[in-house]
């Protein structure tokens, strides 16, 4: 698992499981599934920030769940650039896709101290054999995944840097939303300019420029990390893609 310190492993009950959480908005969720959840995550690590959960190029035999702090995933080119490939954050698995690979694709490190549960591979086949609605919402969940990085591609592809700013900054309130660490329209930005540059195909200063310009356009305000969005409406338009839409909607039929 790279280089995860264990520290302690606190009790259930000492901390949320965002996870259930999140699947809880997929499907109501009945008291034996939450139990089936709570037991299999009941076994946490404490992870020292800027420590690998995965660690690129080595091999692993479980998916982990991020149940406190933040992290990336990200890949390291052969000049030293890296490329941020998304922001990991309480109740997101981490894992896919690269379980379907011999060795690890990508590396995931923690940008703060974290805790995190170790689910062997066997355990997630266990879960769709015997617990067919939450395979399903597990399912839902990758799908809803894969939708962000579709967006990601499209704003790296073809967005403008002020689209493209604003498009990160809008989909952090929605999921932080979700992982109950923001308000209506504020949060503490949990990534530096360097990273937001990293994951946004820019430079430093450019996005140093564009943040000025959503601030001057009355969009965005700062106050050391705390970020509030003024404007929510318009920068759901420059992103083209409604974020809040994604975790608000049961899946048919379950």
């Amino acid at each position: 698992m790279g280089q995860v310190a264990a520290l302690a492993h606190p009790e259930v009950g000492a901390l949320r499981l965002p996870l259930i959480e999140k699947l809880g908005r997929f499907i109501d969720l009945g008291p034996r599934e939450r139990d089936y959840l709570m037991r299999m995550q009941g076994d946490f690590s404490r992870v020292r920030a800027g420590a690998d959960i995965i660690t690129a190029g080595h091999t692993y035999h479980s998916v982990f769940v991020l149940s406190r702090g933040m992290a990336i995933r990200y890949k390291v080119l052969h000049d030293g650039r890296r490329q941020i490939l998304n922001v990991v954050l309480p109740g997101d698995l981490i894992g896919f896709p690269g379980c379907l690979y011999n060795r690890s694709l990508y590396s995931v490190t923690t940008l703060e101290e974290s805790a995190i549960s170790s689910i062997a591979f066997g355990e997630i086949f266990e879960l769709f054999r015997r617990h067919s609605r939450l395979g399903i919402a597990i399912f839902w969940l990758a799908g809803q995944e894969a939708t962000l990085f579709a967006e990601h591609l499209v704003g790296i592809g073809r967005q403008s840097a002020y689209e493209r700013v604003a498009r990160l900054l809008v989909e952090l309130l929605a999921r932080l939303q979700l992982a109950g660490l923001a308000g209506d329209r504020a949060y503490a930005m949990p990534l530096t300019q360097e990273l937001m540059a990293d994951a946004l195909g820019l430079s430093v200063p450019h996005v140093n420029r564009t943040l000025r310009k959503l601030r001057e356009d009355g969009l965005i305000a700062l106050d050391g990390n705390r970020l509030t969005c003024l404007d929510i409406p318009a920068l759901a338009r420059l992103a083209e893609v409604d974020f809040s839409e994604l975790w608000n909607q049961k899946i048919p039929g379950l």
